[in-house]
């Protein structure tokens, strides 16, 4: 038996019953009953899953705020460089 690792995910959206979620290293996404999750997951949540033996453990799954508010964070850095980058005004083809 191989030692646990820990994976990434973030839930991209909520479809009923079901989250779509997005594994962060490799993009991969999978259909996750909600009721596996945490409480309190929600679009945007960032969870940290662990694998043992290649399979991944959702009822182990732990909400990781830090990491959800370190990625908002570097989200509007972003969008405020390119905000300085735009010139205003209509496009012009």
């Amino acid at each position: 038996m191989s030692a646990p690792a820990e994976c990434l995910w973030v839930v991209d959206r909520l479809e009923g019953s079901i989250a779509v979620v997005v594994r962060d290293d490799d993009e991969r996404v999978e259909d996750v009953p909600v009721a596996e999750l945490p409480a309190g997951s929600r679009e945007g949540a960032v969870l940290r899953v662990p694998e043992r033996d290649g399979r991944t453990d959702w009822t182990a799954a732990v909400l990781d705020e830090e990491a959800r508010r370190a990625r908002l964070r570097d989200a509007e850095d972003v969008l405020a460089r390119l905000r300085r980058r735009d010139p205003g005004g209509d496009v012009q083809l």
